[in-house]
């Protein structure tokens, strides 16, 4: 699941004025629910004063994030690169690279990755952790 423009995000960094967060320095860590899911998290909560959080998420190979909803989040995904399926409030949308979504508060959904797996950005508002 090599691509060199996840690996630009995976590398890159968060620059904004006063600071600059290298990514390589935020570990991987496994979805505590789901399977072949992992996520970096750029920005948290306590970094943001709960107001949102930023998140690398990497979705194996024909790997889910099954269905959920978040309350009182909104979230966002941009997709990266990979491709699957977002079940959006029960619509479904294919996921290729360009493609950004958006989970208003309280709306089920789900993400299954394609054959080659899925990379995305996502963002929660108010934070998610």
């Amino acid at each position: 699941m090599e691509n060199k423009v996840f690996e630009a995000f995976d590398t890159g960094r968060l620059a904004i004025p006063g600071q600059t967060k290298s990514f390589k320095d935020v570990l991987w860590s496994k979805h505590p629910t789901f399977e072949g899911v992992e996520l970096k998290h750029i920005l948290t909560s306590k970094e943001t004063g709960g107001a949102y959080s930023f998140h690398l998420v990497r979705i194996a190979p024909n790997k889910a994030i099954l269905d959920h909803i978040h309350d009182p989040q909104l979230e966002t995904h941009e997709v990266i690169c990979g491709s699957g399926v977002c079940v959006n409030d029960g619509q479904e949308i294919e996921y290729a690279p360009g493609v950004i979504s958006i989970m208003p508060s309280k709306v089920h959904h789900e993400v299954r990755a394609g054959e080659n797996g899925l990379y995305l950005f996502a963002k929660f508002m108010p934070a998610l952790c």
